[in-house]
C-alpha cells in the first residue's frame, strides 16, 4: 500500500448541519383581537389590554413596554424603533418614527479605524476599542419612550399609566431564569463583564445565571428598571427626556466618558410620517419610509411584479427570482443610502398639513380592524452592553448603524439619522385590513418579510403555511443562505445561479430573521396571529386567552 500523498489539500469539511426535528408554532385565533410577539408573556400583556376594551395601539404600547422587562436584550427604554399604525375608520396608515439619531457631541475623529473588520453585527471596518459597538460612545439618542408615548397620545384610548402597568408588574417580579435566558447571557458573557453595572445584574457571580434542575425558577431582577418605569408612568414620557430620569441618564453617561447630553434628550421628538405605499398584485402595502428597509423592499417588489408565480408552495423559479431581486436591491442599498439620499413626508404636529423633511418585532390587530406593526430594538443583542446604574436602563449601541468610514452617505457625524434595517409592513386589500408583519434580525429582516409577503400574495399561502415554509436569505452577503430543508430541486436551481451556503434555521444562533404577523380573514372576519417558529419564547395571544 502506498503512503498517502501529503501534498494534497485536505478535504473540505462538510457543513455542520445538526438540526433534526420538526417544530411547529401554533396559530392564535379570535373573533376579537390578536397580539403576536417574540415574547408570549409580553404579548399576553397586550392581549389583556384588548380584552379590557383597548385598541390596537393601546395593546402595542403595552406590549412594547412589557418587552423591556421580559426580553430586555432586544429592546427597551434605551432603544429606538418604528411603528406603523392603520386606523380602520380612516382607512389610513401613519408611521411613528423614533429611529436612531446620533448625539450632537459626536465627532467622527473619535472613531478612528484600526484595520481589520468587525463582525458584531455588520461588517464595518474596526474602530478603536470597538467604541461604536459597545460602551458609552456607542449610544444613539434613545427614542423608545418618546415614540411609544407619542403613539399612545395620538392614536390610543388608554392612559400611559394603565398600559405601562403590566411592564411594571413584570419588572417587579423579575425574569424566570430558564434555559433560554441562561443561553442568551452565556453567549454575550464576554461583553457583559466589561461594565460593572451590567455585570452586577447579568453575571453577579461571574457566571451566567442558571436554575438547578428540578428547582423552582430563580428570578433575575433588573435593578432600577421598575422604579424608572413607575416614574415614567407617573410623570409622563417626557420624564425620560427632561425629568429626574433624564438627569440620571446624562450623569451616568458623562461619568463613563460618553457624550450623550441633556440637550440631546430634551430635543428629541418622535416624528409622524406618511408611509411609503406600494400597490402589488391587488394588495396595498404600506412600508416604513426613509432610512429603513421599506424603500429597498419596494424596489424588490417592483422587480417581481412581472414574475409569474403559481399558487401553492413556492417553486425553484420563485426562490431564484427572490434571490436575484434581493441581491440587486441590497447592492444599491448598502452603497448608496444614508441621510440626505432619501426624503420623507412629515405630518405637522396637530395638523394634517404635509411638508417635506429630510430588532424585536410585534404586531396587533383589534376587533375594529385597527392594526399595528412595531419594530423596536437596541440594535445588537444587549445593545451597548451598558446598564446605566442610576436607572437600570440598558442602552442601545445605535452608533453601530453608521458606516465609520468617512465620506459615505451613512457616515458617522453629529445629529445624523442612521440607516436601519427595520421593515414593519401593513397590508390592505380592497380597502380592508389584511395583515401586519415584520421581523427582527438585522439585514436579514427585509428578505424574510418580503418572502412571507410574496408567499401570501403571490402563492396564496395562509399565515400558518407561510410561516412554516423554509426560506432563503440574500441580504448583502457574497452568498445566498439556503435552508437545507428546501427541496433538492430548489437548492440545485439556486446553486446554478448564485454562490450558496446551507444555513440552518436554529434556535441559536439565529441564522434567519425572526418574523411575526397578524391577519384578518376578509371572508369570515376572524383574526389570526403567528410568531417565529424557532424562537422558544415567541407567541401569538388572542384577547380571548388574556
Amino acid at each position: 500500500m502506498s503512503a498517502p500523498d501529503s501534498s494534497q489539500e485536505p478535504a473540505t469539511p462538510l457543513p455542520h448541519l445538526v438540526q433534526n426535528w420538526s417544530v411547529e408554532k401554533p396559530l392564535a385565533r379570535s373573533r376579537g383581537g390578536v397580539v403576536a410577539s417574540q415574547n408570549r408573556i409580553a404579548a399576553r400583556a397586550g392581549a389583556r389590554i384588548l380584552a379590557e376594551g383597548g385598541n390596537a395601539i393601546d395593546a402595542a404600547v403595552a406590549t412594547g413596554f412589557a418587552l423591556a422587562a421580559c426580553e430586555p436584550w432586544n429592546s427597551g427604554l434605551g432603544g429606538i424603533g418604528y411603528m406603523m399604525v392603520y386606523l380602520a375608520a380612516e382607512d389610513r396608515v401613519y408611521v411613528v418614527d423614533f429611529g436612531p439619531m446620533s448625539p450632537a457631541g459626536i465627532d467622527p475623529a473619535d472613531f478612528p479605524l484600526t484595520g481589520g473588520t468587525t463582525t458584531d453585527l455588520f461588517t464595518w471596518p474596526t474602530v478603536k476599542d470597538d467604541r461604536n459597538v459597545h460602551g458609552p460612545w456607542s449610544f444613539a439618542i434613545p427614542g423608545h419612550v418618546e415614540g411609544l408615548g407619542f403613539a399612545l397620545e395620538r392614536f390610543g384610548t388608554r392612559g400611559l399609566a394603565e398600559v405601562m402597568a403590566p411592564a411594571i408588574e413584570l419588572a417587579e417580579q423579575g425574569m424566570p431564569v430558564d434555559w433560554y435566558l441562561t443561553l442568551r447571557v452565556a453567549a454575550a458573557a464576554r461583553d457583559l463583564v466589561r461594565y460593572p453595572s451590567t455585570r452586577g445584574i447579568w453575571m453577579p457571580d461571574g457566571l451566567p445565571p442558571s436554575t438547578p434542575p428540578g428547582a423552582d425558577y430563580q428570578r433575575l431582577r433588573l435593578t432600577g428598571l421598575a422604579q424608572t418605569l413607575r416614574a415614567i408612568a407617573r410623570n409622563g414620557r417626557r420624564e425620560f427626556y427632561e425629568g429626574e430620569v433624564a438627569r440620571s441618564i446624562v450623569e451616568d453617561t458623562r461619568r463613563m466618558g460618553g457624550v450623550l447630553a441633556a440637550e440631546d434628550l430634551a430635543g428629541f421628538r418622535a416624528r409622524l410620517l406618511e408611509p411609503l405605499e406600494v400597490d402589488y398584485r391587488g394588495a396595498r402595502l404600506a412600508l416604513a419610509p426613509g432610512l429603513t428597509a421599506g424603500p429597498t423592499m419596494a424596489q424588490v417588489l417592483e422587480q417581481l411584479v412581472d414574475q409569474k408565480f403559481v399558487k401553492g408552495p413556492p417553486t425553484a423559479d420563485s426562490f431564484v427570482a427572490w434571490a436575484q431581486a434581493l441581491r440587486e436591491a441590497y447592492g444599491q442599498r448598502l452603497s448608496g443610502m444614508g441621510e440626505g439620499t432619501v426624503q420623507v413626508t412629515e405630518i405637522a404636529a396637530g395638523a394634517e398639513a404635509r411638508s417635506p423633511s429630510c430588532t424585536t418585532h410585534l404586531n396587533v390587530i383589534d376587533r375594529e380592524g385597527n392594526m399595528v406593526a412595531l419594530t423596536q430594538t437596541l440594535l445588537s443583542v444587549f445593545g451597548s452592553r451598558v446598564v446605566l446604574p442610576g436607572t437600570g436602563v440598558l442602552m442601545n449601541n445605535g452608533m453601530n448603524w453608521f458606516d465609520p468610514r468617512p465620506g459615505s452617505p451613512n457616515t458617522i457625524g453629529p445629529r445624523r439619522r442612521a440607516l436601519t434595517n427595520m421593515c414593519p409592513v401593513l397590508a390592505r386589500r380592497n380597502g380592508k385590513p389584511w395583515f401586519a408583519i415584520g421581523a427582527s434580525g438585522g439585514r436579514r429582516i427585509m428578505p424574510a418579510v418580503m418572502q412571507l409577503t410574496s408567499m401570501m400574495i403571490d402563492h396564496g399561502l395562509d399565515l400558518e403555511k407561510a410561516f412554516h415554509q423554509p426560506r432563503i436569505d440574500a441580504s448583502g452577503n457574497d452568498f445566498v443562505g439556503v435552508d437545507p430543508r428546501l427541496p433538492a430541486g430548489v437548492r440545485k436551481a439556486l446553486a446554478a445561479r448564485f454562490p450558496v451556503k446551507l444555513t440552518e434555521l436554529a434556535v441559536y444562533p439565529t441564522n434567519f430573521a425572526c418574523p411575526s404577523a397578524v391577519l384578518k380573514d376578509p371572508l369570515n372576519g376572524n383574526c389570526f396571529g403567528v410568531s417565529d417558529v424557532l424562537s422558544p419564547w415567541s407567541g401569538a395571544v388572542s384577547e380571548d386567552e388574556a
